[in-house]
Order: C-alpha cells, then sequence, then structure tokens
C-alpha cells in the first residue's frame, strides 16, 4: 500500500503516514466521517483550531516563534488561520449585504456626503474589504519590524506574526459583530469603529509577549508602531481610491458635498 498524500510504500496496519504523517484514509468520504473529520481538525482541543485559538492569547510568543524556529504540527499553520478568518469574514460581509443590510455613515464631519457616492462606494467596500484586511497584513508587518524586532526577525518571519495576529483578531470579531448585527445593527459601524484600536492593543500585546521591552521602550515603540500603520493604512486608501479613479468608478463630482 502506498501513502495517498506522497506515495511513500507502507504497512497496511498503519494508520499514519511514517514518512508525511498524513492519516490514512481508508472508508468512503460520507456525511458523518466528513463532519468527524472537519470537527477533529478544528474543534478538537488536543488538535489544530482551539489550541491554536486559545494560546494566541495566553501564549502568542509561544506559537509564533515555535512556527518560525520549525515547529511547525502542533499549531495550526498560519495560512489555514487566515484561511478561516477570511472565510469568517466573508460570511459576516454576506449577512451584511443580503440580511441585515448596513448602512455606511461616511459623514464623520456632518459635511453632507453626496449620497450617490455612498451607493458606489459600499459595495465596492463589501467586494474589497477582504482584500484591504490581507494587504494591512505586510503594513503592519513592515511597522512591527522595524519598531518591535529585540529577537532579530526578517520581514518575512514577521508576516508570520501578522498572519496569526490580524487572523486571530478577525475570528475573534465576528461572533461579536454577528452579535450586534442581530441585536443591535444600528450600532455596527460604532463597533468598527471601536473594534480597530483594539486590534492595535491586541497587535501591541503580542509584540511585547515576544519581545520583552521594558516599559520606558515600549511606550516609544508603541508610538512608532501606531504612526508607521497609520501611514501604511492611508497609503491603502489613498491607492484604493486612485483604482476607483481611475476606473471611472467614483468621479470628482460625487465628493462634492451636498447643502442641506
Amino acid at each position: 500500500m502506498e501513502c495517498k498524500n506522497c506515495g511513500t510504500p507502507q504497512r497496511t496496519d498503519f494508520n499514519y503516514c511514517p514518512h508525511c504523517g498524513a492519516k490514512v484514509i481508508r472508508n468512503r468520504l460520507t456525511f458523518k466521517n466528513l463532519s468527524h473529520d472537519i470537527t477533529e481538525r478544528y474543534f478538537d482541543l488536543d488538535n489544530t483550531f482551539l489550541k491554536t485559538f486559545i494560546h494566541l492569547f495566553t501564549k502568542p510568543e509561544l506559537i509564533i516563534d515555535g512556527y518560525i524556529s520549525g515547529i511547525r504540527r502542533k499549531y495550526l499553520n498560519p495560512i489555514s488561520y487566515l484561511g478561516i478568518a477570511l472565510t469568517l469574514s466573508g460570511l459576516l460581509i454576506f449577512l451584511m449585504q443580503k440580511i441585515f443590510v448596513i448602512k455606511m455613515d461616511m459623514d464623520v464631519f456632518n459635511q453632507g456626503v453626496n449620497p450617490e457616492f455612498y451607493e458606489k462606494i459600499t459595495p465596492v467596500i463589501y467586494d474589497f474589504s477582504s482584500l484591504v484586511f490581507i494587504l494591512l497584513i505586510p503594513v503592519f508587518a513592515f511597522a512591527g519590524w522595524l519598531t518591535f524586532n529585540r529577537q532579530g526577525y526578517v520581514f518575512s518571519e514577521y508576516l508570520v506574526v501578522f498572519l496569526y495576529t490580524l487572523a486571530q483578531w478577525s475570528i475573534v470579531s465576528f461572533p461579536i459583530s454577528l452579535f450586534v448585527l442581530i441585536f443591535a445593527p444600528q450600532e455596527y459601524m460604532t463597533l468598527s469603529a471601536i473594534m480597530l484600536p483594539l486590534m492595535v492593543v491586541y497587535s501591541i500585546y503580542t509584540l511585547q509577549r515576544i519581545n520583552k521591552f521594558s516599559a520606558g521602550q515600549l511606550i516609544l515603540r508603541t508610538f512608532l508602531f501606531v504612526a508607521l500603520g497609520i501611514i501604511g493604512y492611508f497609503g491603502i486608501v489613498i491607492v484604493f481610491y486612485g483604482i476607483l479613479f481611475a476606473t471611472g468608478t467614483i468621479t470628482l463630482e460625487d465628493l462634492k458635498p451636498i447643502k442641506n
């Protein structure tokens, strides 16, 4: 018998491949064993998802430094973890578009934003929110690499830090956002405004757990990290609006305030 994953010959009584560690599958795919596989893979405390989720709060440095140093089977890998986060985020966006229909209020300073601008920009924000979230990963990674780097990680290793960190925050945000959508949908935009700075706080918490700076150094590096993060975020926004103007999705007329 050969392993279906790596092709290595193995004995018929093996339950796992001795070469790649893959589980030997002998039964046809049914609803019962499919649901068991999903439960075992993501919700078994002795396996991946829940252990990763809990430890990213209690000891994120153990997961992140372990993955970077070569421990790859104890926790869910960062790409898979991000995949779960994006799936939940996509479900939330679907609910916001099709069921709850959240109106995005961008008129922060009550300047009379053109309602046609809302109509044009809202579906674009929904469609590209996941892309913007992914682009925040290298932005935060670059800011962290420059400001919190006692361990001497290279930039690609800081991408791992924020693959885990931002995915964790997205997963945490899902049940909270869903609760607000169901019971107080008019407060969703307020919730979003609160969750963004909390995401930054959690990011700094993770960086500090990895690097362990003194209180004085932490304050200074936090200031620099936030400043670089804001610059990067607005850089993404500028590019985003530049593309919208270049493609004709919005025009300068759409940005003119309406008179009250």
